[in-house]
């Protein structure tokens, strides 16, 4: 990796997990940051959520068992890269804070990037979204197109919808971590918001890991 003033100080070998309610705009914003890393020479390895468990699991039924077993294997590929010395980039929900926790305990240089946002854009991102990638046959990453408006009707009628979960914001509560190191606001420009993460990770990932190297 090429040297620049921002990176001079810093050593391989961090994860930053951008996490948030499905439809918050987190993706958007890490692969921005995962571009401008790149015009620096700095080389990210970009771990999704909604990519990797169909590699875990080729026929994956979202259960909740499933997404346990999915987020253990997520965790061990990320701390995997990272104690070979590579930097990652974690983009999944975790709704649970115990998920997003297993990986600070795995990896000694770990920061949570919160996109903070409320549920009602977070739903009318995520409707939006998902009507452009059906437009453009492009929903093979998602978990099913149109989540939120398929799980709140499922809740009004009982009706179970065929391979839909539970739905982080309708049937589960999204675990916000107070002590998250990077909070953005969802509702500012993507770019903005990719700007601010790498100010932070330019001081962030300078600065030696608290507690030594993780076991």
């Amino acid at each position: 990796m090429e040297k620049t003033p921002e990176t001079a100080g810093r050593t391989p070998g961090w994860a930053l997990w951008f996490t948030g309610l499905p439809g918050c705009g987190k993706s958007t914003i890490a692969h921005a940051v995962r571009d401008l890393l790149a015009t620096r020479g700095e080389r990210v390895e970009y771990l999704a959520m909604d990519e990797r468990r169909r590699v875990y699991f080729p026929h994956p039924d979202y259960s909740a068992d499933e997404r346990t077993r999915a987020y253990t294997l997520f965790v061990d590929e990320a701390a995997g890269f990272v104690a070979g010395g590579r930097n990652v980039i974690l983009d999944a929900t975790a709704h649970r804070l115990a998920m997003r926790q297993a990986a600070r305990g795995r990896i000694a240089r770990f920061a949570e990037v919160l996109v903070r946002c409320p549920l009602p854009e977070a739903m009318r991102r995520e409707a939006v979204r998902s009507l452009q990638a059906v437009h453009a046959a492009h929903h093979k990453g998602y978990v099913m197109p149109g989540m939120y408006q398929k799980a709140l009707e499922r809740k009004r009628s009982g009706v179970a919808v065929p391979g839909l979960g539970q739905v982080v914001g309708v049937d589960v509560p999204y675990e916000e971590n107070p002590a998250a190191e990077c909070v953005l606001d969802a509702m500012v420009p993507a770019a903005e918001n990719a700007a601010r993460v790498v100010e932070f990770l330019d001081a962030w990932a300078a600065a030696p890991p608290p507690g030594g190297e993780a076991a």
